[in-house]
């Protein structure tokens, strides 16, 4: 049954954890969540008035999601100048899938492994989930240091599709490649210039995918793992892509090889 708050006694009962766990922002992620993995939510503000108030109510009482109507200042004040599109859940912090499990899932459904070496932009990791999570069966995987990880951020530009898409994070990113290798990944990495054109690469499966930063690429130490570089084509050499669009180019190539 539907737990009922009002405003005061909401934001009483907020105040003392509130800051322990992770605010999820805008109608399709709420949604997404709602449906793929309802149990980690604990709360929903919606904006007095909201049109999706009446729909949102109806799913989050399957689970026992208290659904609050609250103004839209304090909406506003929660979201600390994020666009909510006047939604906001409290979650649970985000899962990380163990090294080992998420390595075991892609043998298994035949997953393509994108590696990130330096990567730090939350924004990038945002929208390279949600390219991924639309074109299906990736999996990420980012090293704990120097690298960006699943922050809220994260999770408001990736717009739900962080559902789909299994994340680890590896104290050695060497080290996770290698065991990638060890059974049977074959491993191409993002070269901005002297890889091979990857639109006329012939990939093989099970694929791991490795992309570096763009200030520094892929570091030397990861580069001597790899079995293939590879290299978008440009139309002028001196403008090159950001990490975010880079991926997903490889991505859509990647799943249309695939189906294939």
């Amino acid at each position: 049954m539907l737990r009922s708050f009002d405003f005061l006694s909401l934001t009483s009962y907020l105040s003392g954890f509130w800051f322990t766990i992770m605010k999820l922002y805008g109608k399709n992620s709420v949604l997404e969540r709602l449906k793929f993995n309802p149990q980690s939510i604990h709360r929903i503000l919606i904006e007095q008035g909201h049109q999706d108030h009446g729909y949102i109510s109806q799913k989050a009482r399957k689970w026992g999601i208290p659904v609050a109507a609250v103004p839209i200042t304090q909406i506003m004040k929660l979201a600390r100048n994020h666009n909510t599109q006047g939604i906001i859940a409290d979650i649970d912090d985000f899962v990380y899938t163990s090294y080992p499990e998420l390595l075991e899932k892609a043998v298994e459904k035949n997953k393509v492994l994108v590696f990130f070496d330096g990567v730090t932009d939350p924004q990038n990791l945002g929208a390279i989930i949600r390219s991924l999570g639309c074109l299906g069966n990736f999996a990420i995987v980012l090293p704990t240091h120097d690298s960006v990880s699943v922050t809220e951020t994260v999770l408001r530009v990736a717009s739900g599709a962080d559902n789909y898409v299994l994340v680890s994070q590896v104290g050695n990113l060497a080290q996770a490649i290698k065991k990638a290798k060890d059974v049977g990944f074959w491993i191409v990495g993002s070269v901005v210039e002297d890889g091979e054109n990857f639109f006329e690469t012939k990939l093989q499966f099970p694929l791991g995918l490795v992309v570096g930063s763009e200030q520094k690429g892929i570091r030397d130490v990861i580069k001597k793992h790899l079995d293939c570089k590879v290299t978008i084509p440009m139309a002028q050499p001196r403008m090159s892509f950001n990490v975010a669009q880079a991926t997903s180019i490889f991505a859509y190539e990647i799943a249309k090889q695939k189906r294939k």
